[in-house]
């Protein structure tokens, strides 16, 4: 089985050195693909020292870019990840055994690089809400079989919550999997608000999407 894993950039080439750094995602039956939302000649530059592919899209946006990358890409199923989330070590194998097992795709259990103990209850809770409701985030590393990609249309360009709208979809495609280990996402983002409000933010976006879209 051969893995694309692709990574939507929009100037955050700091996160994205970060994650080709620490990740060996080019071994063993994997292609990587950086696909940028405008020009960016350092983080083209960053990916080449890499050993990385990378590709424009004709206009910025997550689910735009996804969908350009996807289109190009050669693999049996597709890893879409966000710049500043780490996989674990080894997400080929997690991801073959899910198919094997028959999941149509899924995402990875999440946690944070925070000590922070709301941040912790809450990635237990999106747990709870992968493996019982099939809805993941695409923090989450979001994997899918090529074929069914195809079938779904990819990624609905025209709404606020690409990734819910997807795995929406997606579950009714066939049944889904919550993989381990998790993945590691970065905590920045809840800095300007602060981690409570962010989060109760985010979870009534989420709901109010999702019960829109229900």
């Amino acid at each position: 089985m051969r893995l694309d894993v692709i990574i939507p950039v929009f100037r955050d080439n700091a996160a994205l050195a970060r994650l080709l750094d620490n990740c060996r995602l080019g071994e063993r039956d994997t292609t990587v693909t950086v696909v940028f939302g405008e020009s960016d000649p350092e983080g083209q530059s960053l990916v080449e020292r890499h050993g990385a592919s990378w590709l424009r899209a004709g206009k910025a946006g997550r689910a735009r870019q996804m969908n350009h990358a996807a289109s190009r890409a050669i693999g049996d199923v597709l890893l879409f990840l966000h710049a500043d989330t780490l996989p674990p070590a080894a997400p080929l194998d997690a991801i073959s055994q899910a198919i094997a097992d028959g999941a149509v795709g899924g995402a990875f259990a999440r946690r944070f690089d925070s000590p922070s103990k709301w941040l912790k209850l809450s990635a237990r809770l999106a747990d709870w809400r992968g493996r019982s409701l099939g809805l993941f985030l695409g923090d989450q590393g979001i994997f899918v079989r090529r074929e069914i990609f195809d079938r779904l249309g990819g990624f609905d360009e025209l709404v606020r919550y690409e990734d819910l709208d997807f795995s929406l979809r997606l579950r009714k495609a066939g049944r889904t999997a919550l993989l381990v280990p998790p993945v590691l996402s970065s905590a920045r983002r809840f800095a300007a608000k602060g981690v409570v409000r962010q989060t109760l933010v985010d979870f009534f976006a989420a709901l109010s999407f999702v019960m829109g879209h229900r």
